[in-house]
């Protein structure tokens, strides 16, 4: 099984992937004249003003969904991976590819917004919905929708679970190893964490996305909160290497140890899994939030980027490096080009993290990584089922099969619990291929839907000139703007119009015969 794991992702994450990401990023971010450095302020002004309504979350509360799928294992884990296998200088790549995908990340977003629908008494929307109107290509949309719900319902959970097991294990210990006849040998620690996850996570998916809203807003903000100020607490502590760490890592991405194409290809992959700019699975929240304008919501997930990789990713990554608690593995199997700990130390788990943690506050480390990373791990897990969701929600609109969203809910915590047990390795190789798939698709999507139409750069015009006039409160006519198929958009335009008209809403055509 993890031959073909590691076939299928040596296919999937070749150089042309690498290379898509950062393009795609460097293309958009020329094209909206850098708007991650331009709007940034306005970023912060719409994160605090959003409200929610009946059929909508807040902008915050969107904010929080979709970091609650950026950070996760990938901010704990991922990048001691990425250090692990590219080397220091895979961290400059991280922050490279979180640059220019918040750029990815707005336009993404923004064209959520402007293809959403209700449904069902709340939004809806993702890749899946703007493929179809944008691009005119249900058949691709399909494509988009069906590997998602199999990355996000089966594949990528159980990378988070994983590291959420492996992690209580290194903190409280193994306990008795408990031998099943279908997951093999498993630690009692592991076995526990599992159902604990799950337990919990079929409460929550069972209450629907606004339980899922009310819980990652709370929780999101004051786990990163916490997980920051411990690692601002350590590079206090050891301030004085912090200047040779950042010359090492600037250094490194240039005249990498691990060699240039290790570097960057760790960071880059490592850098989408954490912060997921082009994968596709932030607009699905975008699309959920109330705003008076799509661009609005674009920009908001824009600075999701930012918290994610320069604060979060940063904040491990110069735990690990400050603090030496890390190997750089060689080409070779069993080489280390740097060796600073225990050559049976995995570095695609959060044990350099926790060692990190543990050599600067000793006895803290290893529990505050378990309590980090279950937190972490199981928003992203709940950020999964509702993208998984709302894919489903799509099919459903052509095909509408009983039961789906319940076998759906019954998949993905099967595959946690599977993550929870089963080993690292398997686990991270299996959400790479998920991640690669939505990335593919989506960015070659995005890129498409540009050359046709222009849809989130018209947006973005729009709303600057709403600026420049001073508006309170914005609009959005997608007609005006010589964009179609946007029906929700149109609809909202179409009833403010009336009401400032003072015009009443059309009455609902009879049917003929009825009184």
């Amino acid at each position: 099984m993890q031959d073909i794991v590691n076939e299928l992702n040596g296919l999937i994450w070749s150089p042309a992937l690498i290379y898509l990401c950062l393009g795609a990023g460097l293309f958009y971010s020329v094209l909206t004249r850098f708007v991650q450095v331009r709007h940034f302020g306005e970023m912060w002004r719409l994160l605090l003003s959003g409200t929610s309504s009946d059929k909508g979350i807040s902008s915050f509360q969107a904010l929080a969904v979709s970091l609650s799928g950026r950070v996760g294992t990938g901010n704990i884990a991922g990048v001691a991976a990425a250090i692990g296998f590219g080397g220091p200088g895979a961290v400059f790549w991280m922050w490279m590819v979180a640059f220019l995908g918040a750029a990815t990340a707005y336009i993404e977003s923004t064209l959520a917004q402007i293809y959403k629908e209700e449904d069902e008494g709340q939004y809806r929307g993702g890749p899946a919905y703007y493929f179809e109107k944008a691009m005119g290509q249900k058949w691709y949309a399909w494509i988009f929708a069906i590997s998602t719900i199999i990355a996000c319902g089966l594949f990528l959970p159980g990378v988070q679970s994983n590291n959420i097991g492996s992690a209580v294990e290194t903190a409280f210990g193994a306990g008795s190893i408990i031998n099943t006849s279908f997951f093999g040998e498993v630690s009692f620690a592991k076995l526990v964490s599992g159902v604990v996850v799950v337990l919990i996570l079929g409460f929550i998916i069972f209450g629907g996305v606004r339980r899922i809203a009310k819980f990652t807003e709370i929780v999101v903000p004051f786990m990163a909160l916490a997980y920051i100020i411990i690692a601002c607490v350590i590079v206090a502590l050891n301030i004085d290497q912090l200047p040779s760490v950042i010359s090492m890592i600037v250094g490194d991405a240039f005249s990498p140890m691990a060699g240039f194409g290790a570097a960057i290809g760790w960071g880059v992959k490592r850098g989408v899994y954490s912060n997921e700019a082009g994968q596709g699975s932030g607009p699905h929240a975008a699309a959920a939030a109330e705003v008076q304008h799509p661009a609005q919501q674009g920009l908001v997930q824009s600075f999701s980027i930012y918290i994610d990789t320069l604060f979060v990713c940063s904040a491990t990554a110069f735990m690990i490096l400050i603090t030496g608690a890390y190997n750089v593995h060689g080409a070779a199997e069993g080489t280390f080009l740097v060796q600073n700990v225990a050559s049976e130390i995995a570095a695609n788990g959060p044990v350099f993290t926790q060692m990190a943690i543990e050599s600067t506050l000793p006895g803290v480390g290893k529990p505050f990584i378990a309590f980090a990373l279950f937190f972490f791990s199981f928003t992203t897990i709940l950020a999964y089922y509702y993208i998984a969701e709302t894919n489903v929600a799509y099919i459903k609109r052509t095909v509408n099969i009983p039961g789906m969203v319940f076998v759906l809910k019954v998949a993905i915590m099967a595959s946690t619990f599977y993550g929870a047990v089963k080993t690292a390795d398997l686990a991270w190789g299996m959400g790479d291929i998920g991640v690669g798939l939505m990335a593919w698709l989506n960015i070659v999507g995005i890129v498409v839907i540009f050359f046709m139409a222009k849809p989130a750069l018209r947006a973005l015009r729009d709303y600057e000139e709403q600026q420049k006039k001073g508006v309170t409160e914005y609009t959005f006519d997608p007609e005006k703007l010589g964009i179609e198929n946007a029906e929700y958009w149109n609809k909202k335009a179409a009833t403010e119009a009336r009401a400032k008209a003072g015009q009443a809403e059309p009455a609902k055509a009879r049917k003929p015969g009825v009184a």
